[in-house]
């Protein structure tokens, strides 16, 4: 039996022509994406191609892109545009940070929502190297996330505005949780949109350093933003779906505890300061002369907490109520932690749409949670935010505030703003998934908060 008959060898060989025309395709697919969307050059070249027997199709790490030879080819032969598609789809897992994920996720939720999220840029892009007409079943899934926020019971699944739904895995997975869905839908679901192996995906404990790579895969899609604004012809209408995806990641995250610290103010306060204590002349005084120390602990500290402060609740009828008392739900949470707030508080929480509808004066933490309990929102008309700001100047001149260092106001953005800066800090904070920017005034802070951040 020579070399070239013997089965093993021809095993081998075969699988070393696999291993060639693998490359060969993932390199096509690479250059056809490159040349139709050139923003992508970066990520695209960032994945080195490694075979890989032990994965269904192809799937990645952040660092490789590692793919099954046989099946890779197959799928070739069924069409390049699926390649590319699936090329594609591990690229957007990698640039939106799909690969890192919190321990406390349900792992088969949060890759189903990845999935989606990734499937869900690629057919809204009107690219001829990845489109695919879309399924029935396909775009009654998306109808379905993008009203169940509005329609949870569905009644209105059909008049969705799909197209204003910015699908983000962390949407899709929450929507997904409250869905409940069987397992035979699950099932469903999966065979419909999973295209790659997530086997390689890294879990991410909020307490340890931030990952190298993920940082990398940060910066690269900070660079490609800033390539789809300079190119705005490339980056029009047809890549619209990735452009949205791109701006949300890239906005800057915010936790909201440490941002309240803004509104603090610095003031003593009777407790003891063991930071400025020093043990070694304690000790040497107690051993010197029995019980008698050289220093002790000082009784009062400087520390930063809220003392005055105001919050202005939009209630007019383009604020979702729910996301209004969840807004305030949290920072009431907040501020009720005894490292938060001084034990004299006041706070002012009001209403407002056109025009005041409820000032309530809170003095303490029972106080604030006797509020919360019996909450109700009030108005329900247009926007303006300038009677506030006018009501708060009326405030002051009545000197119902010591050192009012700060304002929040909650609202979706969409009225008109006073001209002039108020002598204090002001904060318009944005709970809306679907965000667009707003021109606030430029001597207010702009905070856009998601709902998973809260």
């Amino acid at each position: 039996m020579t070399e070239k008959s013997n089965p093993i060898y021809e095993q081998r060989e075969r699988g070393i022509a696999f291993m060639e025309i693998g490359m060969d395709i993932l390199r096509n697919a690479r250059n056809e994406l490159y040349l139709a969307m050139r923003f992508l050059d970066v990520s695209l070249s960032s994945l080195a191609f490694v075979p890989e027997q032990q994965i269904s199709l192809m799937g990645t790490d952040g660092a490789a892109l590692y793919f099954q030879p046989e099946a890779l080819a197959s799928l070739f032969r069924k069409g390049r545009v699926l390649v590319n598609r699936a090329y594609l789809h591990s690229i957007l897992h990698c640039l939106f940070g799909h690969l890192w994920h919190q321990k406390e996720r349900d792992a088969e939720y949060w890759n189903l929502a990845c999935d989606i999220a990734a499937e869900w840029v690629l057919d809204g892009l009107q690219v001829r190297a990845v489109h695919v007409p879309g399924s029935m079943f396909r775009r009654s899934v998306y109808r379905k996330l993008a009203s169940w926020d509005r329609d949870p019971d569905g009644q209105q699944e059909e008049y969705a505005a799909v197209y204003s739904f910015t699908a983000t895995a962390e949407r899709i997975y929450r929507i997904l949780c409250q869905m409940h869905l069987p397992q035979p839908r699950m099932d469903e679901l999966v065979r419909e949109f999973t295209v790659d192996d997530h086997r390689m995906w890294r879990q991410e404990d909020s307490q340890n350093q931030p990952d190298p790579m993920r940082q990398r895969w940060d910066d690269i899609r900070d660079r490609m933003q800033t390539e789809m604004e300079t190119f705005s012809k490339e980056a029009s209408d047809d890549v619209r779906s990735l452009t949205d995806q791109v701006e949300i990641e890239n906005r800057e995250r915010y936790d909201y505890r440490e941002f309240l610290k803004k509104f603090s103010v610095l003031k003593e306060e009777m407790q003891v300061d063991m930071d400025s204590f020093d043990y070694i002349f304690y000790n040497y005084g107690m051993s010197l002369y029995g019980n008698m120390p050289l220093i002790e602990p000082l009784e009062t500290k400087e520390v930063r907490r809220v003392e005055d402060f105001v919050i202005v609740i939009d209630t007019s009828m383009s604020c979702q109520g729910d996301l209004v008392r969840r807004f305030l739900e949290e920072t009431c949470n907040i501020l009720q932690e005894s490292e938060s707030f001084f034990r004299r508080i006041n706070i002012r929480i009001l209403q407002c749409d056109d025009r005041i509808q409820e000032d309530v004066k809170i003095t303490s933490h029972e106080e604030l949670a006797a509020y919360m309990k019996h909450f109700t929102v009030k108005g329900l008309g247009g926007t303006d935010f300038r009677p506030a700001f006018v009501y708060v100047e009326e405030l002051l001149r009545r000197r119902e505030f010591t050192k009012l260092r700060g304002l929040i106001y909650f609202t979706d953005g969409y009225g008109t703003f006073p001209v002039r800066k108020p002598d204090y800090e002001t904060a318009f904070v944005f709970l809306k998934e679907d965000y667009r920017d707003v021109d606030v005034p430029p001597w207010a802070i702009r905070l856009i908060l998601a709902p998973e951040d809260l």
